[in-house]
């Protein structure tokens, strides 16, 4: 993996960044609205700092992004394949750093259940879902409804922000949806730490390994 990076000048340079870039890269879906969102705003868009602003947690209210990096992949074990996140932001707020990952949505599911992605399931993938029952401190079994990619997501962000030595690790979903497609799958997923999520909040749900975990749901909003 590449560690060098280098910043985006216009839309289309996130493009070239996609797993599939002619087929991900259109109007109505969630790569060109995240990407047109976020470089509008240049910080963090309006909708991202009203949840901010409104969670109520010290970490949130003087919040500053210091990068952000479009499709940021981060490897775990048992198989080839890297979770490739929409945008990993590192960000500092309270004098202490905050690693985000950001799951853009449109109409698009977040992809097989564990159910689905397990079927037939390999030694590689068996040990992946326990590396990320560990890491996200989760009992087993993770039920099998499940949205696989909610659970790679958000261990990206625990992953990335021990790596970076951050004391704050967010999976932010900002969906562009006008009804709010596939919400539900997400509250399920925070139900699992216990959290009664809802849109436009951001909500601690755990400390693992004395580090802090947070998820959250905003709703569009460019500038």
């Amino acid at each position: 993996m590449n560690s060098i990076y280098v910043p985006a000048k216009k839309l289309e340079d996130w493009q070239a960044l996609l797993a599939e870039p002619d087929k991900h890269w259109k109007p109505g879906y969630s790569a060109q609205a995240l990407a047109q969102c976020w470089m509008e705003a240049d910080v963090f868009p309006q909708s991202v700092r009203n949840a901010f602003s409104n969670s109520g947690l010290k970490v949130f209210e003087d919040i500053e992004l210091l990068l952000a990096i479009p499709e940021h992949k981060v490897s775990l074990p048992g198989g080839a394949r890297p979770s490739q996140n929409d945008l990993f932001v590192l960000a500092k707020g309270g004098g202490e750093l905050i690693v985000i990952m950001v799951e853009g949505k449109v109409a698009e599911p977040f992809g097989p259940t564990v159910g689905e992605w397990q079927e037939n399931a390999s030694e590689g993938k068996r040990q992946r879902l326990k590396y990320l029952e560990t890491e996200l401190g989760l009992p087993s079994p993770i039920p099998q409804t499940i949205r696989y990619q909610l659970l790679h997501r958000t261990a990206s962000a625990v992953i990335e922000a021990r790596r970076f030595n951050a004391r704050h690790a967010m999976m932010l979903v900002h969906s562009f949806s006008e009804t709010g497609e596939w919400f539900e799958d997400y509250v399920a997923f925070a139900a699992l730490y216990g959290t009664k999520a809802a849109t436009s909040m951001i909500n601690f749900v755990k400390a693992i390994d004395g580090n802090a975990l947070y998820l959250g749901w905003v709703k569009g909003g460019r500038t």
